[in-house]
């Protein structure tokens, strides 16, 4: 199975960043996660981004705050799918990273989650490499079959309290 590479591009992205691995643990996804910014760091984000896919990385997973582009840079020098993670924070409380995160010039995409969406950037991550891989497609299904099983559950709590006397 191809790993996935989750960077922030700072160590205060980590407590919303630490969901994404927890999901990817919990499908069996290998990862390796790094800090390394596109601003502060560039030389070793871009090296990092044009040598993943021989690094053996399938997806990158990118998080960042505020304007600074993190995917942009990976996306730019990697042909890896890179998924996005807007930060909250800053003046704009988020809204400048969704909008430099989603938007990319034509035939440099970035598939961009909610604005601190790390669970959903790792079930992303897993969706695209379940493509090729039955295993990891049959765990996708079962975590949404429990999903909708969770939600009948708490269907049933709430009629059954509103039937109450």
């Amino acid at each position: 199975m191809k790993k996935v590479a989750v960077i922030m591009g700072s160590d205060s992205d980590w407590p919303v960043v630490k969901a994404a691995c927890a999901q990817l643990d919990a499908f069996g996804i290998p990862y390796e996660a790094h800090i390394l910014s596109a601003h502060r760091t560039p030389v070793q984000a871009a090296e990092f981004a044009r040598n993943a896919r021989a690094s053996g990385f399938g997806v990158l997973i990118c998080a960042a705050g505020m304007a600074a582009h993190l995917a942009g840079a990976f996306a730019g020098n990697s042909t890896l799918p890179v998924i996005g993670i807007p930060m909250k924070g800053g003046a704009m409380d988020g809204l400048d990273a969704l909008l430099s995160t989603v938007q990319m010039p034509s035939g440099i995409p970035v598939a961009t989650v909610a604005v601190g969406g790390a669970k959903n950037a790792a079930v992303l991550a897993a969706q695209i490499l379940a493509v090729s891989d039955q295993t990891l497609a049959d765990k996708l299904d079962a975590a949404r079959q429990e999903m909708a099983g969770q939600i009948a559950e708490k269907e049933a709590k709430l009629q059954a309290e509103l039937h109450q006397g």
